[in-house]
């Protein structure tokens, strides 16, 4: 399972433990990932997704999972959320032409 966040995809980065003698060495920042279920309002559903603390109150901001993830680069989309992305944008293209 990797230590990535599903709607950011951000990953664990990498860098130095300085000590106080200056010694420098390697360590990995993993990011801060939870299991989440987040609700999608087109859909009328919850889906389960290990996202990190900052894409949970990015998710706030924006208003919920569909206008966050209408907008975000497929690119950085985790396969599940690929899918999710598919239906919700579906489900509104469907809801405008009715």
């Amino acid at each position: 399972m990797s230590r990535r966040c599903e709607l950011t995809g951000i990953g664990p980065m990498v860098g130095h433990s300085v000590s106080h003698s200056n010694i420098k060495t390697k360590r990995r920042f993993l990011p801060s990932l939870k299991k989440v279920k987040v609700a999608s309002e087109a859909l009328g559903q919850s889906f389960s997704l290990r996202i990190s603390n900052a894409a949970l109150r990015t998710l706030d901001f924006k208003g919920g999972l569909d206008p966050f993830i209408v907008k975000a680069k497929d690119e950085q989309l985790s396969v599940t959320a690929q899918r999710i992305k598919r239906q919700i944008k579906a489900k509104l293209a469907e809801q405008a032409a009715a």
